[in-house]
């Protein structure tokens, strides 16, 4: 008799069905969620951060651009407000568009075709000669931005470690916030250099969007993605060559992997409470946000601080170092606790803003510092919460969903605002935005789940608290 007559239980062997439930450390191998932080993670951080740093470059142009334009080619409040918020518009329907492609193509075609828009149109702005041209550019580079944004969390969210995945995933707010910081500074000096300074402002941005597009091309499939459509094969082959035969792809199966996916999906039965606080608590962030940096020189100067106070640098400053206190304190505190107290905290700097009287300068900069550190702070948690929340066939999806509830609302809120600080003034308009934030809080008290220390696959079962 030989071997292949022996049952396998009796040469102490288990059965294949039986050796694929055993736990990957119980067989000396490391699952995709643990692996340790290697040098591919570095380069998918770095080229989804290079993204996130173009994003932020290409929206902090606008507002110093359109001051310096505004003297070139007449801007009424209308086209202030159509082109601050067209690109925040195309950032809707790309996202929409983008997540859904992504979850039924894959991410990497998405990684590359998103940034081909975004530098094709970022380089066409030099030559706009008229609002509706600039508006529509504006709407393009946002539409590519848009899909970036979806499929960016998602394949960052999909190769990071359990360990990493908040710093990493809450560092794009960072990087965003830098790139803006860097607008806005070079937009303070050199918007005026010249009459044509602002299309060089805005024409700038397609530099750094042409190096991260070039530097993505090569990107290897998601192997979570290629998992759920059955290319098990595929997958495995690209966890072997960038993680070594030592991690397997048991624990990055989702449970709902099999199901369709879809826009529907998400207002299944077990996502609904997910979709709509990912929503929600988004929109209810970004649009007090976008509305008051994208006009931040009208804000000052509504205040009574013009240039020469020094407030719009010392402003510009507390959004990167909140950005960055914003990593810390995406690592050491509860997800729920740190963006519940920041909406707290948001809202009450704008209420006092808005009580203030226009005599006292020192304590209106003192409550706009506390709101500009405190949101950039938090602003790090909508790269968080959305990826963490939704499972690998509707996690661009769900990601481009939410994003693109936020850009509709941050649209609105920055094409309303000029019209807002004309006919209701600023105290009152501050008061609205704050009732934005309060809003936002309630929601998260409700429903926002705690992610903290769950692997994608734990996070498919999470139903909010």
């Amino acid at each position: 008799m030989n071997n292949q007559d022996i049952p396998v239980s009796a040469l102490g062997l288990a059965p294949a069905t039986a050796l694929s439930a055993v736990p990957p450390s119980a067989r000396g191998l490391v699952a995709l969620d643990d692996v340790p932080l290697n040098t591919f993670h570095v380069r998918i951080a770095g080229l989804t951060f290079g993204a996130h740093l173009t994003e932020g470059f290409a929206l902090g142009t606008i507002g110093y651009a359109l001051a310096s334009m505004n003297r070139q080619m007449p801007l009424d409040a209308f086209w202030m407000g159509m082109i601050g918020s067209s690109a925040l518009m195309g950032i809707f329907l790309g996202s929409l568009m983008f997540g859904w492609l992504s979850d039924r193509l894959g991410r990497q075609k998405i990684f590359l075709l998103s940034f081909l828009i975004i530098t094709v149109a970022a380089f066409a702005q030099f030559y706009v000669r008229s609002p509706i041209e600039l508006c529509l550019l504006r709407g393009l580079i946002g539409f590519g931005m848009g899909g970036d944004f979806a499929v960016g969390h998602a394949i960052l969210a999909e190769f990071a470690p359990r360990k990493h995945r908040g710093a990493l995933l809450g560092s794009f707010s960072v990087v965003w916030t830098i790139g803006y910081v860097i607008a806005n500074v070079l937009g303070m000096f050199y918007a005026d250099v010249s009459p044509d300074a602002w299309r060089w402002l805005l024409a700038s941005a397609g530099v750094p969007a042409l190096l991260v597009l070039v530097l993505r091309i090569g990107t290897p499939e998601s192997p979570r993605w290629l998992q759920g459509k059955g290319r098990v094969a595929e997958a495995r082959a690209i966890v072997l060559k960038h993680f070594g035969p030592g991690v397997t792809l048991d624990g990055a199966h989702d449970a709902h992997v099999q199901t369709s996916g879809g826009f529907m999906r998400l207002f299944g039965k077990d996502l609904i409470r997910r979709t709509i606080f990912n929503c929600a608590f988004f929109v209810c962030l970004v649009i007090p946000y976008f509305a008051i940096y994208t006009f931040l020189p009208t804000i000052l100067k509504a205040m009574h601080l013009n240039h020469d106070s020094g407030a719009d640098v010392l402003l510009n400053g507390f959004l990167v170092l909140g950005a960055l206190i914003g990593i810390w304190l995406t690592i050491k505190l509860p997800r729920r606790v740190f963006l519940i107290g920041s909406f707290a905290v948001t809202c009450v700097s704008l209420i006092v803003l808005s009580l203030l009287p226009e005599s006292a300068t020192i304590g209106m900069i003192v409550a706009f510092a506390v709101f500009t550190l405190t949101m950039s702070a938090f602003s790090n948690l909508v790269g968080v919460f959305p990826p963490e929340c939704f499972p690998t066939e509707v996690r661009a999806c769900g990601v481009g969903l939410a994003i693109a509830c936020s850009r509709l609302g941050s649209a609105v809120g920055t094409f309303l605002l000029p019209f807002g600080i004309v006919h209701l003034g600023f105290h009152f308009t501050m008061v609205v935005l704050a009732a934005v934030l309060l809003v936002g809080m309630i929601v998260s008290i409700a429903w926002a789940p705690e992610t903290r220390h769950l692997t994608l696959n734990e996070a498919s079962g999470v139903h909010g608290v």
